[in-house]
């Protein structure tokens, strides 16, 4: 067996109760929650227990899925399973600089809560959407968003999905020409255009409070969202340049299994990221690890890869 990569889950995954049976079964994923519960009060509440509009908020989305995230990570090491390298899907980028030994669990925590406030308040300036464009090509999706003023490519999940960033009402003129060009729109749930210059500030913001904090180099390869590479010594920038630029997901995924990578799990809610990757194709097991019973499997797969 070749490498295996976590891959950390992003804003979008929610759902409530996220957590509740590892944080009962692994003393790991507790250790997480619990301190991030002390930083952030009510954080195991709105996991556990918060209603879905609630957790759908950005300025709890975010801290709440960075918990879920490396709490799963950590219950999946606890297991005895080692990753050989890691990458975050937007959000989940912070969860990895976490896990990597980037920043402290604390310090990466208390950036995501700032991250969350910083992206919620771009969102609300401006009426923005987005939306997934499926069975198109980058280049025709590219030419499509051209079209627009205020719309752009942001997220390049994998072959024939891409999502675009804009004015609500631009999105919805996208998703009809989607339609007209042979494509399928779908729109996603979510507060804000982001990975686009609508978050420019939040950028900004960030760039502020991470060119202040002493990165350390990754314990393994953590491969970034803005060059689809692993991070270099440029770290400040490069997490907070993410904020307002495309997710480069499927080619972050073609460069892991090219150094050597054949085993994707993904670590937080839901498993988005596996349908991702099957899509992109070429990896030898795909899992996920999201409560007790997903991790068992994991880690049983795993024995039997």
């Amino acid at each position: 067996m070749g490498k295996i990569a976590f891959v950390f889950a992003g804003q979008g995954a929610q759902y409530p109760g996220m957590g509740k049976g590892l944080y009962a079964s692994s003393p790991a994923a507790k250790g997480v929650f619990d301190a991030c519960e002390k930083i952030r009060p009510g954080t195991l509440r709105q996991c556990f227990e918060g209603a879905k509009e609630e957790l759908a908020q950005t300025v709890n989305t975010q801290p709440c899925l960075f918990a879920m995230d490396l709490a799963c990570a950590m219950a999946l090491q606890e297991a005895g399973v080692q990753a050989g390298c890691a990458a975050g899907f937007s959000l989940g980028e912070v969860a990895a600089v976490a896990f990597t030994g980037m920043l402290s669990l604390e310090k990466a925590f208390e950036l995501v809560c700032a991250r969350a406030k910083l992206m919620q308040v771009c969102g609300e300036k401006a009426q923005t959407a987005m939306a997934a464009i499926l069975k198109l090509k980058p280049d025709q999706v590219e030419a499509l968003c051209a079209e627009f003023q205020e719309v752009y490519p942001v997220n390049y999940n994998c072959p024939g999905q891409i999502v675009a960033a804009g004015i609500a009402d631009q999105i919805d003129a996208l998703m009809a020409r989607a339609g007209e060009m042979g494509g399928r729109a779908m729109k996603l749930n979510v507060s804000g255009g982001f990975h686009s210059p609508f978050m420019d500030e939040a950028a900004k913001g960030m760039a502020e409070l991470t060119s202040a904090m002493d990165f350390s180099a990754p314990r393994i390869p953590l491969y970034a969202n803005l060059t689809a590479q692993p991070y270099g010594s440029d770290a400040a920038s490069t997490l907070s340049r993410q904020v307002n630029h495309p997710v480069r997901w499927q080619t972050a995924v073609e460069n892991m299994m090219a150094d050597g990578v054949d085993t994707f799990v993904e670590v937080g809610a839901g498993k988005t990221l596996c349908g991702l990757i099957k899509k992109i194709g070429g990896a030898k097991l795909i899992r996920n690890v999201e409560d007790p019973e997903t991790l068992d499997a994991c880690v049983q797969a795993l024995k039997e890869a």
